[in-house]
């Protein structure tokens, strides 16, 4: 089964958020069927803000030594595709695709002085049409889905805003469609019935079940950065307990 395949079965696909080669490893042993990059984990774990803060170079170091050291299909967030052109960002997937990479996110929506601010929905499809076009030159064929922040950034209505530019983004040539920060059942169901690309959502505390996004339409269900960060509040737990107790104890009772 291919990773674009995943996008169409009946049960949606839960990815592996993974940022190094451990993590990617145990989402390979419990029995992940694909994983892609957080580009806020591995910003995080370089010391750096998510919003292209981190290089290109740095980036792909990461993703090299993934793909070197798990079988599992591999999806990578490319951000806004860590260039200004669309033959540069094409050049970057292209540099991916001959890693292995299976799929990439791009979002709809840039990051200047700390501020992420909303592309122009028909300037971002624009850019979308062109590089699929050097993709296509290239005969690079991979799973593209655009994120979209019209729910992250709070648009107004958002939900017209969603439809309008999933309606952009499948005549551009995406594959899929990531709406982070979308949780109301009745939002999604309207946008599962609406267009044909499959949709994407991501943890939030509101996020309904697995079970009922199922019964939404929904496709893919990604992690984001949230469990690196539950697991930097277990290591701050671990090292809590271990300076409290005076001993090393509290690190073999877990």
């Amino acid at each position: 089964m291919t990773f674009k395949d995943l996008h169409t079965q009946t049960h949606p696909l839960l990815l592996g958020n993974v940022w190094d080669v451990p993590s990617a490893q145990i989402a390979e042993q419990l029995g992940f069927a694909a994983i892609g990059t957080s580009s806020a984990a591995i910003a995080n774990m370089l010391g750096k803000q998510d919003g292209e803060a981190l290089r290109f170079d740095e980036l792909l170091i990461i993703v090299t030594a993934i793909a070197q050291h798990s079988n599992l299909p591999l999806s990578v967030d490319i951000e806004a595709g860590y260039a200004d052109s669309p033959l540069e960002v094409a050049n970057n997937i292209i540099k991916l695709a001959k890693l292995g990479v299976v799929g990439i996110n791009i979002e709809d929506s840039t990051v200047v002085n700390g501020q992420r601010t909303l592309v122009d929905a028909e300037e971002f499809a624009r850019k979308l049409i062109a590089i699929k076009a050097q993709l296509t030159e290239a005969q690079v064929d991979l799973f593209i889905n655009v994120r979209s922040d019209t729910y992250l950034l709070g648009v107004e209505k958002p939900l017209e805003a969603s439809l309008q530019r999933a309606a952009l983004y499948q005549d551009a040539g995406a594959d899929g469609l990531f709406l982070p920060c979308l949780h109301l059942a009745c939002d999604i169901q309207i946008i599962t019935s609406a267009t044909t690309l499959p949709i994407n959502v991501m943890c939030v505390p509101e996020l309904l079940d697995f079970a009922t996004l199922k019964t939404l339409g929904v496709k893919r269900i990604s992690m984001g950065n949230f469990v690196h960060q539950a697991m930097l509040s277990s290591l701050k737990a671990i090292l809590t307990a271990i300076t409290t107790s005076g001993a090393f104890a509290p690190l073999f009772d877990i």
